[in-house]
C-alpha cells in the first residue's frame, strides 16, 4: 500500500489538467500505446474492435479513457487523503463484471499502466519526472489491486 507525498499530490493534480486540456488527443494517444503493446486487445474495445484504426473523434473511447485516467487520478488523491483506494461497492461490482466479461487478465492490466504512464509523459512532456511516474503508477497500481480483488 503506498501513501502519497503532498508534492506527488500536486504532481498528479498538474499532469490530469495537462491530460484534461486536450482529452481527444491523449485519449487516441492511450490507445494506440495499449495496442501497440497488445494488438489483441483491440477485440475488448466495442470502439476499436470493427476498426482499422484508433478512431480520432469516437464519443465512447473518448469517455473510457476519460474514466480511466479520472479514477486513477482520484486514486491519488484519496491515497493522500486516506492512505488507501476506495470506490464504492455497486461500481467497483460493476467495473469488476465487465472485466470478466471482456476476458481481462492480470498482463493487461500491466499494459493499461504502461500506456497511462507514456500518455501522461506526452501530456506533460519537459515536466516529466520519476517523482511523477512513481505517483501515477502507485495510484493506479492501489486501483488496480482493488478492481482484481472484485474479480474475484
Amino acid at each position: 500500500m503506498g501513501a502519497l507525498t503532498e508534492r506527488q499530490e500536486a504532481l498528479v493534480k498538474g499532469s490530469w489538467e495537462a491530460f484534461k486540456q486536450n482529452i481527444p488527443v491523449h485519449s487516441v494517444l492511450f490507445y494506440t500505446f495499449i495496442l501497440e503493446k497488445a494488438p489483441a486487445a483491440k477485440g475488448m474495445f466495442s470502439f476499436l474492435k470493427d476498426s482499422a484504426e484508433v478512431p480520432k473523434n469516437d464519443p465512447k473511447l473518448k469517455a473510457h479513457a476519460e474514466k480511466v485516467f479520472e479514477m486513477t487520478f482520484d486514486s491519488a488523491v484519496q491515497l493522500r487523503a486516506k492512505g488507501a483506494v476506495v470506490v464504492p461497492d455497486a461500481t467497483l461490482k460493476h467495473l469488476a463484471s465487465v472485466h470478466i466479461q471482456k476476458g481481462v487478465i492480470d498482463p493487461h492490466f500491466l499494459v493499461v499502466k504502461e500506456a497511462l504512464l507514456k500518455t501522461i509523459k506526452e501530456a506533460v512532456g519537459d515536466k516529466w519526472s520519476d517523482e511523477l511516474s512513481n505517483a501515477w503508477e502507485v495510484a493506479y497500481d492501489e486501483l488496480a489491486a482493488a478492481l482484481k480483488k472484485a474479480m474475484t
